[in-house]
């Protein structure tokens, strides 16, 4: 007898998280949800991540597989995804957690309202857990909307308003059908990949707080801190080529002013969680 396909994946692309893999494993696994599966890619770490993984190897949900060397953040992003089955995706990066209830809620508001996208907001921590920022996100995008004018709002107020992947639920098959996690502006690459999304369908919020990202001054993203208004402008000129009957060159101009406002206060909030961290 044939195994159903799963309704809904998790992907957790982990790269030297074994200091922070098991809070995250162990957050999506209490997860009260019906045929859920869990794929979990280790990237060559040097830490204990692919102990943390075999941790959980027993439980028939999970999937561990191993990313060679290389390509990115987005070659493990696109490696998990890529093995992925289910009718809907969540990519949580492996030191950000889950709030119970989150993946039952979020996939009842895509159910019920036939989105493409939905986002919570989410508590950013410090490397210990410590709340920085409680519920921040989707300034601006409280009611469901066609996915365009979400991106346009994104675009216009130079920022990822959508959150990071563990904020959000992807319908499998629009994430497919634009081409996956798209790193053409490394940065961006979690905005880039939801407004390619967004342009299949409508968005609909999730205005609980649902998850916590961990903001570590040892992040992969760290290192293009002083690189994200650049590609920032990058983007929104890109993104207006490809849909010019979406944004204006005033949403443009807007964005770009904004992005640049954003990147020096992204700059400043790693330099005080520096300090912290001394």
């Amino acid at each position: 007898m044939p195994v159903p396909a799963p309704v809904l994946s998790v992907v957790i692309p982990a790269y030297n998280n074994g200091r922070t893999l098991g809070e995250t494993l162990a957050s999506v696994l209490a997860q009260d949800v019906d045929g859920l599966e869990v794929i979990v890619a280790d990237h060559s770490s040097s830490d204990n991540t692919v102990d943390v993984m075999r941790g959980v190897q027993t439980d028939p949900r999970v999937t561990l597989l191993e990313t060679p060397a290389g390509g990115g953040a987005a070659r493990n992003w696109n490696r998990v995804t890529d093995a992925a089955r289910g009718e809907f995706v969540k990519l949580v990066c492996g030191d950000d957690v889950l709030r119970p209830g989150t993946l039952a809620r979020q996939l009842d508001l895509l159910r019920s309202t036939g989105a493409v996208l939905t986002a919570c907001r989410r508590d950013v921590v410090d490397s210990d857990g410590r709340v920085l920022v409680a519920a921040w996100g989707l300034r601006g995008l409280t009611t469901r909307m066609p996915g365009a004018e979400a991106v346009r709002r994104a675009v216009r107020a130079g920022s990822n308003l959508f959150g990071e992947p563990a904020s959000v639920m992807m319908r499998r098959d629009s994430l497919v059908s634009t081409g996956g996690w798209f790193d053409r502006f490394p940065y961006l690459i979690d905005q880039a990949t939801y407004s390619r999304v967004l342009m299949d369908g409508e968005f609909v919020p999730d205005m609980e707080v649902g998850a916590t990202f961990r903001m570590s001054a040892t992040q992969w993203s760290v290192a293009l801190v002083r690189e994200q208004s650049v590609q920032a402008r990058a983007f929104h000129q890109w993104l207006r080529a490809e849909t010019p009957t979406v944004l204006s060159p005033t949403d443009v101009r807007i964005g770009n002013l904004r992005a640049s406002a954003m990147a020096r206060a992204r700059r400043l909030s790693y330099r005080l969680l520096e300090r912290r961290m001394r």
